[in-house]
């Protein structure tokens, strides 16, 4: 029984967002890596995660049935009930807020929280599935957690952090986009509106690469910001740069559509993987703007 109230959280979802927790956590610690704060600020991210995604199978159970990659979720095959799910995801949601509120602080658990409502109360109830923008007001809710992880050294909202909302959030639309082009026939029959079901795949392709363009941008800021230094800058435009050049041989004929949307899907990960780690390691401990510097 333990499993399966495990698996519903998505635990690899929750990995996934706990990377870039560490890497905003550091970013902000500057090399002064205070344990206790890192260790509940990991935690409450985790529980909040959890909480959503618990929400998030309860609310697409009718629908995950549908889908190839959903069916043998815990709530389509009957594992746990569904009144129960609600129970467990809410214990969830208030644990976590509760611990980023005492344990951090107010300004991480806020963000928390206005993280969850976007996900839940915008995204998975309404935009999902009636809307083409579901995914933009998505990603602002996976974009949430590096953030969290920034303001709970930081105890408040500050440019350092908006940049990375900025970097995390554009991050996610053209790993969605991935997704839904490598999963086009799932979104399809459980009548899912995203991009490339509502416009085709050639108009997908045309976002994911202004996406990724524009996910350049940010990604460059945290070096000129002063936040981080030049080995971050190197890698940083390295993945950038091969996930773009992965993006446009999209373009070419002819293109296996599935094989190359799974490709960059998975190079995606690869990418933010690596900002999250050099974000974590080659920190600037006196965030002088690059920019500034170069003054005389």
């Amino acid at each position: 029984m333990m499993k399966q109230y495990l698996q519903v959280t998505k635990p690899g979802i929750i990995f996934g967002n706990l990377i870039s927790v560490i890497g905003g956590f550091l970013l902000a610690s500057k090399g002064s890596l205070d344990v206790p704060l890192f260790v509940v600020t990991m935690l409450g991210v985790s529980l909040v995660v959890a909480s959503g995604c618990v929400f998030n199978n309860y609310i697409d159970r009718d629908i995950d049935c549908i889908m190839e990659r959903t069916k043998n979720r815990v709530l389509v095959k009957g594992l746990i009930a569904p009144s129960v799910t609600l129970w467990y995801a809410s214990l969830l949601g208030v644990a976590g807020v509760a611990l980023l509120y005492w344990a951090a602080n107010p300004v991480a658990a806020l963000l928390a929280v206005l993280g969850f409502i976007v996900y839940v109360g915008v995204y998975s109830l309404y935009m999902k599935r009636h809307s083409v923008y579901g995914t933009l007001v998505g990603s602002l809710s996976g974009a949430a957690p590096p953030v969290i992880g920034y303001c709970a050294v930081t105890g408040s909202f500050d440019s350092g952090a908006l940049i990375l909302l900025a970097i995390f959030s554009l991050w996610q639309m053209p790993h969605s986009y991935a997704i839904a082009i490598y999963r086009f026939k799932d979104y399809q029959a459980a009548n899912i509106p995203v991009l490339p079901v509502v416009k085709g795949i050639p108009a997908a392709k045309n976002h994911i690469t202004l996406y990724i363009l524009a996910f350049m941008v940010p990604t460059l800021m945290l070096f000129l910001g002063g936040y981080a230094g030049y080995k971050y800058l190197v890698v940083a435009a390295a993945v950038s740069v091969w996930w773009l050049g992965m993006a446009l041989m999209g373009y070419k004929k002819p293109v296996d559509d599935s094989l190359w949307a799974r490709r960059l899907f998975l190079f995606s990960i690869v990418t933010i993987t690596c900002l999250s780690v050099m974000m974590s390691v080659d920190v600037q401990t006196e965030a002088t703007p690059v920019l500034v510097s170069m003054v005389p």
